[in-house]
């Protein structure tokens, strides 16, 4: 296996244990400290991207009121309606689109979008697909008009 199908793999595993960690937090309101810690000693992060997931764990909850504000105007429904699912996802990908740049946006829509259909309600990937596309117009226009010209 090469090394940057190592890298996909590892950040997949920590996507996956970043949407639980921040689920975790939205409803315990437990500290960054502990919610990390429970994930390190656990077995979640084994060949995971670790530095990936404490980056953008802490950078979800330390900025989850202006996530929410960036894409809270897409929503056709009030904020405190999503799900506990659907909003750790958007605020996650809310994280990668405006703070790793270095990740494609499709990339970053494909994974959370495929995180939605594991974690969230029967249909709710469609949702987070479509809110998805909306915000990288926003936060990525430039390579979503260059992906559009080819």
């Amino acid at each position: 296996m090469s090394n940057g199908k190592t890298n996909v793999w590892a950040r997949r595993k920590a996507r996956r244990a970043l949407v639980q960690a921040l689920y975790e937090w939205q409803l315990s309101e437990n500290s960054l400290a502990n919610i990390r810690g429970s994930f390190h000693e656990g077995s979640a992060l084994k060949k995971a991207d670790v530095e990936f997931f404490d980056e953008i764990l802490a950078l979800a909850i330390h900025q989850a009121s202006e996530l929410d504000a960036s894409y809270e105007p897409l929503l056709d429904r009030k904020l405190t309606q999503l799900d506990q699912v659907e909003r750790a996802v958007l605020r996650l990908a809310c994280v990668e689109f405006t703070h790793r740049i270095d990740v494609p946006y499709a990339a970053v829509i494909d994974e959370y979008v495929e995180l939605a259909k594991t974690f969230g309600a029967q249909d709710s990937y469609k949702y987070i697909n479509g809110v998805l596309d909306k915000l990288a117009r926003i936060l990525r226009t430039v390579e979503v008009e260059a992906a559009k010209r080819g």
